[in-house]
């Protein structure tokens, strides 16, 4: 489509691990730096692994509102008891779980958001809490105009309530938002609530055995390589 057809939109809300930063690569990074002989890797993916059900137990009722961070921690937590991993402080495991905060983003993504912010403005649509995306906004120099985590909505993606919330701080109806993120679940999701999708494809995400996200599965608005290809395809100079 041409960068005409999204004349209505104003905003771009972008969802975060995966999209605009490498969470794997600084699990890797951070986790080598300790010193335990590790495949962290693997460590990594299968912490990863525990994200959706964690936030699926605050979906469902099952546990109250916890942000990211907490549940986060309470995988990392059940992740070192299953692999039997002791004599870490409390300090080092808070260091750890506090990898998020300090994620870089993908290297197109600086150069991209720079380009984009001329048009629209830029917003967090994350499962991240506020704290945490604030955080990582500042070491890695992202330029949001507004950083809304789950608090904001009281509810994880896909729930409604974390898209429709969002677009209502920033005092636009859904039909001004694009969604922009890696994940075909989570545009299909925005989709049905009348936001405008762009798929950025991430197929190093999850590393060389990635399987998932490596094409778009429905008929999105904009697919895109990169950030810097978004913001050619929306007209941004």
């Amino acid at each position: 489509m041409s960068a005409s057809t999204f004349e209505d939109v104003t905003s771009l809300t972008f969802d975060v691990f995966g999209t605009v930063v490498d969470w794997r690569a600084g699990i890797i990074r951070d986790g080598e730096g300790m010193g335990l002989d590790l495949d962290w890797h693997a460590f990594a993916l299968e912490w990863r692994a525990l994200y959706q059900p964690a936030m699926e137990r605050v979906r469902s009722g099952e546990i109250g509102w916890r942000k990211l961070d907490d549940l986060h921690q309470m995988n990392l937590e059940e992740l070192l008891a299953r692999r039997g991993i002791t004599g870490l402080s409390e300090d080092d495991i808070n260091y750890l779980n506090s990898v998020w905060h300090r994620l870089d983003p993908w290297p197109d993504v600086l150069a991209g958001l720079a380009r984009l912010k001329q048009k629209y403005v830029l917003a967090t649509l994350s499962n991240g809490n506020t704290g945490l995306l604030v955080n990582m906004a500042k070491r890695a120099g992202l330029p949001w105009d507004a950083v809304l985590g789950a608090e904001t909505a009281g509810a994880y993606k896909p729930q409604p309530q974390a898209y429709l919330r969002t677009a209502e701080m920033l005092g636009l109806a859904p039909e001004s938002c694009m969604m922009v993120a890696a994940h075909n679940g989570d545009l299909a999701a925005a989709a049905a609530l009348g936001f405008k999708t762009a798929l950025v494809l991430r197929p190093g995400e999850y590393g060389p055995g990635q399987t998932t996200d490596l094409k778009p599965e429905a008929e999105w608005d904009v697919v895109a390589e990169s950030f810097l290809d978004l913001a050619e395809q929306l007209g941004c100079p």
